[in-house]
């Protein structure tokens, strides 16, 4: 039984899991997203993220300790470069987990590991600007002209009937004094 079992052991000695993890770490720092299965994914996240929080501090002492789990210059130069000014105000959370599906030959449930704020698909706002249309449901060929013929035969009818006064313009007093001057 695993109880109190806190590491997940990923089915490998000590000595591969460690250097596993560290390439992973190295991985998602320069591309910042991997494609991995979940269970790596999860122990990934717990390797990296104390990492990162230590990549805000950027002193000699942190490097040479960040330096110590991942072994890459690049990954560390990396880190702390642009990473750590990029996540300065966040207190925690630095990854997410998108869940892709199945892989074809053993079926292992997949997942992207990515950065959070290096995603820009999410961080781009969804609506794009555009007011909120309003949805009415169409109305067919047929409802709608039987509609038509119900509100034209509601309209009372008016008889409209045009005289010549009517058309013509009505003259005033003062136009005809302006035509006299």
């Amino acid at each position: 039984m695993r109880h109190q079992k806190r590491i997940n052991h990923l089915g490998r000695k000590s000595a591969h899991r460690k250097v596993m993890l560290s390439n992973m770490a190295s991985s998602l720092i320069i591309h910042k997203r991997i494609n991995t299965t979940v269970a790596k994914a999860k122990a990934l996240r717990t390797y990296v993220e104390p990492l990162i929080t230590k990549s805000k501090d950027d002193s000699t002492h942190s490097r040479r300790h960040v330096f110590n789990y991942l072994q890459n210059k690049e990954a560390v130069s990396e880190l702390f470069r642009e990473i750590s000014k990029k996540i300065a105000d966040r207190p925690g959370g630095y990854t997410r987990i998108l869940k892709t599906g199945n892989r074809e030959g053993d079926n292992a449930e997949m997942c992207f590991i990515e950065l959070v704020d290096y995603n820009d698909a999410m961080l781009a706002p969804k609506d794009g600007g555009k007011a909120k249309t309003t949805r009415r449901k169409r109305v067919t060929s047929k409802k709608k002209s039987a509609e038509e013929d119900k509100i034209k035969s509601e309209e009372p009818k008016v008889k409209k009937t045009s005289t010549k006064k009517e058309a013509e313009p009505e003259v005033t007093s003062e136009t005809e004094e302006e035509k006299a001057v």
